[in-house]
């Protein structure tokens, strides 16, 4: 029977009748007529039931109903959410994917070819487009394919001569500067056809060694490197450095392999090259913000202190014999060939980037008075506003033993933090 009121809900058990007629008798209706009959009318659909008995059947009935339609309710909403969480979950999934395609391709790990293709897609759309004769076009392969097979970079993106520039300028400002200290011997090199996208770490690396190549203390170093290699020549040394044992850590995440590839490279791959030609580098890791509005003092100063270091001399211009020092951040890298100190005490950097092209550079081999050029070079403390830099410092040659150290400890190579 119903253990409870299918009116109010109240518990009822096998007293129902005397329930409903204590607490709903109105609703159960009235004899009819003039005869002894009694009628129960159902309170859900109005039906009229000889006896109580019937009435809690017909009641029964109508709540295993309801029961029943509440049942598949609940099945088809739960089927429903079910669907809705697979949809979900297929369109994340389908979002994982393309943002991963979109990083390999990125970070030039998609099997899309390296330099020699880019640069053979590139100069095929120039004389598409009528920008390139075809004579041009083959002398140019040819030109690309002669300097791949020697391993050497073709120059054609250089501009040298910008420090001895500069150091003309400098001595002859009389405005604002204090003290300006230079790396000597600093060549520009600028992605080309073949790199443009991402190309700057290589860039950056031609430029480190063009300064290395005109400084002696490297001359034992560098006895099988004397002209600065070609971007796939450095994508091979890389490969070398991993094979001697240097960074397994990041050399797996290129699967030990480089060459042939537009993979970008950061300051670990730098770390590894120099060092397997023992060159002594570090890393230094400015992690996060050392001043207001998201600026890196810290940064400036540590700069400052490492061509100062040595080269305290009277002279308002100091071309030191300090190598130039690579700067990394997310997305990019430049490298850092001087520091201006100021009157005022503030410290300007000047850097060259791998995305200025030589038409820009070659403007600063001009004696501009003004020095207007020198925007192309120059960042003050707030233009360097990204979360985290690092840099690659150099400083001297290794021997054998303390490479054979370094390689080792590179297997578990952190950084240094700056606080």
């Amino acid at each position: 029977g119903l253990s409870r009121c299918p009116l109010c809900g109240e518990a009822a058990g096998r007293q129902l009748e005397a329930h409903l007629r204590a607490r709903h008798g109105e609703l159960l209706g009235a004899p009819s007529g003039g005869n002894d009959e009694q009628l129960y009318e159902c309170p859900m659909c109005s039906l009229a039931c000889t006896n109580i008995q019937i009435l809690e059947e017909h009641v029964n009935l109508h709540l295993e109903e309801q029961s029943f339609s509440e049942g598949i309710d609940r099945e088809l909403a739960q089927w429903l959410q079910t669907e809705e969480d697979n949809r979900q979950r297929s369109e994340e999934e389908k979002r994982e994917r393309e943002e991963f395609k979109k990083l390999q391709r990125q970070y030039g790990l998609d099997n899309s070819g390296g330099y020699k293709q880019q640069f053979l897609k590139n100069i095929e759309r120039e004389v598409d487009r009528g920008r390139m004769q075809p004579f041009e076009y083959h002398k140019r392969k040819a030109d690309m394919m002669e300097c791949l097979a020697f391993g050497i970079d073709d120059g054609k993106t250089k501009t040298s001569g910008v420090i001895e520039a500069l150091c003309k300028y400098y001595q002859n400002e009389n405005k604002d500067v204090r003290r300006v200290w230079l790396s000597t011997g600093v060549d520009h090199f600028h992605s080309s056809l073949g790199d443009r996208g991402w190309g700057c770490g290589y860039r950056n690396f031609q430029m480190l060694l063009s300064s290395l190549l005109q400084n002696s203390l490297y001359n034992d170093c560098l006895r099988d490197t004397t002209v600065i290699p070609s971007i796939p020549k450095i994508q091979s040394m890389i490969e070398d450095a991993w094979r001697e044992g240097f960074d397994p850590h990041g050399a797996s995440h290129f699967h030990n392999r480089l060459h042939g590839s537009k993979a970008w490279i950061g300051a670990c791959e730098i770390y590894s090259l120099l060092t397997s030609l023992r060159i002594k580098c570090q890393i230094i890791d400015f992690h996060k913000p050392t001043g207001p509005m998201g600026t890196h003092p810290r940064l400036f100063e540590w700069v400052l202190r490492y061509y100062s270091t040595d080269n305290e001399g009277g002279a308002k211009v100091l071309c030191t014999s300090k190598p130039p020092i690579y700067l990394q951040h997310q997305g990019h890298s430049r490298t850092i060939v001087g520091i201006e100190e100021k009157k005022n005490k503030t410290l300007c950097l000047l850097l060259f980037d791998p995305g200025c092209p030589s038409q820009e550079m070659q403007k600063l081999l001009k004696q501009n008075s003004d020095g207007s050029s020198l925007r192309l070079l120059r960042r003050f403390v707030g233009g360097l506003k990204e979360k985290q830099y690092q840099i690659v410092a150099l400083d001297g040659v290794l021997s054998l033993e303390e490479k054979a150290a370094r390689c080792h400890a590179s297997q578990v190579l952190t950084s240094e933090k700056i606080p």
